[in-house]
């Protein structure tokens, strides 16, 4: 018989994968004394710390993320990317870091993504070979197959914060200047309409979070998201998520959807995690029905971009440009735009509100920038939000 190393990553690939998939067809749970069986039956012995090891090894292998598991249990971690068999990275809020973890070989990245694919509902092949979905553990994946994805089977997973950050806590990691804080407080006791503002993976969801945690206790909170990742410190908030269509294409559900539903549920503040499409529009026209404090984010690699963004959404959705200027105009208070200093730490980077030029237009008006040591400095928008904080009857 074999006998397999006590290291798991020394044992025979051959004889594992024999074993990973004699335990896959039985679709019974991975446990160490089936693991045990199955070694026997292909003739392997392993001591009893050996089989512990291959078990946590091929259950993770057949019901979770496989060899990527360790890197989504690592705290801090906020994505994982998979660009080849020996091209795995990790984002831990500090900028990408190449991790140590390997693969097999461009099969076994393959089979992951796709085993990844079928445990969200969706499907993942040569005929549909890119997908987007959140798994149940919460994980965002996304995955593209070849030949697509010409060098290999590319995978991107976003992990979901495991702790909601308070304002206080992102100003003691440093997300937060000292100085702005007050402000951040301000925008949201005043009940102003803002929108969180960045480029991917710069921090909008955590600064989100902390500022809806700030929402007084009264108030009722309806969250409207694509997949659940705002998680505030507050009593009253209700969640309304997105649902992908089945393999028969029935069933989808929209975040344009569920904003419509919002509407009905007597919301104090309605909250779109993250606007990509027509949605934006429709909460544009809920926050000039009455609907105020409303917020969400919205990718942009400026603020002085997002005029341009919001106006490429609503005209996508059909609405003329010069009514997506009146509506933003109308429904929008303040932008909070984040950014990434030179070591990769995201922070927020400035406070703008918008302005309607006289013919009608918007644009931005910076009130604060904060500089590279942290100090604020004002800019013409300044006394304009003092003025509008004012009368709300804040005082920062």
């Amino acid at each position: 018989m074999t006998t397999i190393p006590a290291r798991y990553g020394q044992a025979d690939d051959d004889l594992l994968e024999r074993v990973r998939t004699s335990l896959a067809a039985t679709n019974q749970s991975v446990t160490p004394g089936r693991v045990a069986a199955a070694l026997r039956a292909e003739g392997a012995v392993l001591g009893d710390a050996a089989v512990l090891e291959v078990t946590e090894a091929l259950r993770a292998e057949i019901t979770g993320a496989g060899v990527l598991e360790p890197l989504l249990r690592t705290p801090g971690v906020t994505d994982v990317l998979v660009n080849g068999p020996r091209d795995v990275w990790i984002d831990r809020g500090g900028g990408l870091e190449r991790s140590t973890v390997r693969f097999r070989d461009e099969h076994a990245v393959r089979q992951l993504a796709q085993r990844l694919a079928s445990t969200a509902g969706r499907r993942l092949d040569d005929a549909v070979p890119f997908v987007d979905a959140r798994l149940p553990d919460g994980v965002r994946l996304h995955a593209v197959l070849p030949p697509v994805a010409p060098r290999g089977t590319l995978i991107s997973l976003r992990v979901p914060a495991s702790t909601s950050f308070g304002l206080d806590e992102l100003v003691d990691l440093g997300s937060v200047q000292p100085a702005i804080a007050p402000w951040l407080r301000a925008i949201v006791h005043a009940r102003l309409a803002f929108l969180v503002t960045g480029s991917t993976g710069s921090g909008k969801t955590t600064v989100l979070s902390a500022l809806l945690g700030l929402v007084a206790p009264g108030e009722r909170i309806v969250l409207v998201e694509d997949s659940s990742e705002l998680h505030p410190a507050h009593p009253h908030v209700v969640r309304l998520e997105c649902r992908s269509a089945n393999v028969e294409g029935s069933g989808h559900v929209d975040l344009d959807d569920l904003l419509r539903q919002s509407l009905r549920m007597r919301p104090d503040r309605i909250v779109v995690g993250e606007a990509r499409g027509s949605e934006m529009i429709t909460m544009l026209a809920a926050l000039n029905t009455g609907h105020e404090g409303g917020c969400g984010t919205l990718h942009a690699n400026s603020a002085d971009d997002v005029p341009a963004r919001l106006e490429a959404l609503g005209i996508a959705a059909g609405l003329p440009r010069a009514a997506v200027h009146a509506q933003a105009g109308a429904a929008l208070d303040v932008l909070i735009h984040l950014g990434r200093d030179r070591g990769g730490l995201r922070h927020v980077a400035e406070i703008d509100l918008l302005d309607r030029t006289s013919d009608g237009w918007v644009q931005t008006e910076r009130a604060f920038t904060v500089t590279a040591s942290g100090e604020l400095t004002h800019g013409t928008g300044y006394g304009r939000l003092a003025r509008l904080l004012e009368r709300r009857g804040v005082d920062p």
